[in-house]
């Protein structure tokens, strides 16, 4: 009996991995074929980035709402049904006839992805024993940084064998087949009666992130001080006011407040936080480094972007047997303190660098996110209740999001504005013929990112060195709850 329930967790892991993946994966897949898209499709360059971003926004702005429907009807049952409408909007987008079209698609596959993020986790945290729980949030966390990171390469080979319309074909038969065993397997969630949904604060948190998101993705292209950017800007900051103090009266509100109240808890979503902000400037600066100054071929840039998954792919699981072990804290303080110093030494680099020094630093920095990213997710799910465990882990999926479109923000305004000041005028791409104006972006740029992660190591040291009185006082507020 016991060896049957614990293969059944293993299996319930694996459908969960493997959802969690399809979803994160088509946040990046789509990059590299966005040119065929837009020659296929009759639109311009700056219109089918929307292709990406509606993607990205629809998950940000949902991911909570679904994290609280988790909470409610039960996670399980909102996976399942995320899932389901993932593989229809895959589908709708391979056989999508006009942008338009393909834009109300995405709409609806990133409607289910939301779903799916928002209660991954508290799905595996509920099936697997606080023992067991970072070994099994470390493979859940590889699916989500592999899927992010996979992509631009998945996406270079589909598109190079075949229609870009495949990109999104291939989720439907693994959806189909991830459905069905999700069903089969997936523990029966618990409804929770009398709970309601906040219907004015979801609307409140929608008008938060969207044109927050939306500003920071536009800001670089019309300029940060346009009058729609600047509006953008002010819609969000005064809807996301109103969403606070509308939540801290309701009877049922979307996300109860008194969660951030757990110190151990809002710590460690805020160096999630800073730890995707700093890599994701690296993401985005990483393929014009390889291809533009490095001169090499799209295949050999991804090829040594492909080191960071791998060496993921390896250290994330570890980080989180080894959480079981030895616990998070201590974990996540090495994790950051290595992604930070990697950070650091991209920065070092310039047209004469060695391949060797290259992939010492992206080694580095993989390796110590592979430290930080399962014991520091194991850590947020532990200090939530199980009642709370959907909201906590859409919460996390939230952050995870803002980190990502914040860090590429950040990256690209720094870069260009630095490149600008280099060449004493204003530029927002690479200019041919300039490597050194690039390499002086690139370098303020990792400073930056590297100084982010630091500051998120010193704050994961704090933790450590105070663990035992943010333990006790997360014990109390669960024990509370």
């Amino acid at each position: 009996m016991e060896q049957t329930k614990a293969m059944n967790k293993w299996a319930v892991l694996m459908v969960v991995v493997v959802s969690t993946f399809m979803s994160t994966l088509d946040s990046s897949i789509v990059n590299v074929a966005l040119p065929n898209m837009a020659r296929s499709l009759g639109v311009g360059t700056s219109r089918i980035q929307l292709v990406a971003l509606s993607y990205l926004i629809v998950i940000s702005g949902m991911v909570l709402i679904f994290g609280r429907l988790g909470d409610m009807i039960g996670k399980t049952r909102t996976f399942r049904y995320g899932l389901l409408v993932f593989s229809l909007g895959s589908l709708l987008c391979g056989i999508s006839y006009s942008f338009v079209f393909l834009i109300f698609s995405r709409i609806v596959q990133a409607v289910g992805a939301a779903a799916m993020m928002a209660n991954n986790q508290g799905i595996i945290a509920e099936v697997f024993p606080p023992t067991e729980r970072g070994k099994a949030l470390g493979l859940s966390g590889t699916s989500v940084a592999l899927g992010s990171l996979v992509g631009p390469g998945l996406g270079g080979i589909i598109v190079g064998v075949a229609r870009w319309e495949y990109i999104f074909l291939i989720n439907v038969p693994i959806g189909i087949a991830a459905y069905f065993f999700a069903c089969r397997l997936l523990p029966k969630g618990k409804r929770v009666s009398g709970e309601k949904m906040d219907g004015l604060g979801a609307l409140l948190l929608l008008l938060s992130i969207i044109p927050l998101f939306t500003a920071l993705s536009e800001g670089l292209n019309r300029g940060f001080t346009d009058s729609l950017i600047l509006c953008g800007f002010g819609v969000s900051v005064v809807s996301f006011f109103l969403f606070i103090q509308l939540e801290r009266h309701r009877e049922h509100p979307l996300i109860r407040l008194e969660i951030f109240q757990n110190r151990l808890f809002s710590l460690s979503i805020f160096c999630s936080f800073l730890t995707f902000v700093a890599m994701f400037c690296s993401n985005i600066i990483l393929p014009f480094y390889l291809q533009d100054v490095m001169s090499y071929s799209p295949q050999q840039a991804g090829l040594v972007l492909m080191i960071y998954p791998v060496i993921l792919m390896v250290a994330a699981p570890f980080g989180g047997h080894l959480s079981d072990k030895i616990g998070s804290e201590v974990l996540t303080v090495i994790g950051l303190s290595l992604a930070s110093a990697g950070l650091f030494g991209m920065g070092t680099l310039n047209r004469s660098s060695s391949l060797l020094h290259l992939v010492l630093f992206i080694a580095v920095m993989a390796i110590g996110m592979g430290l930080f990213q399962s014991p520091n997710t194991s850590l947020i799910m532990s200090t939530v209740p199980k009642s709370k465990l959907g909201i906590a882990g859409s919460v996390n999926a939230l952050v995870r999001n803002l980190g990502m479109v914040s860090g590429i923000a950040l990256a690209t305004t720094v870069l260009y504005s630095m490149m600008s000041l280099k060449l004493a005028y204003k530029v927002s791409d690479y200019t041919a013929g300039q490597d050194q104006a690039f390499i002086y972006g690139m370098h303020v740029v990792y400073v930056i990112a590297g100084g982010i992660s630091l500051l998120g190591a010193i704050l994961t040291l704090f933790r450590f060195l105070g663990r035992e009185g943010l333990k006790t006082e997360a014990y109390a507020k669960i024990q509370n709850s």
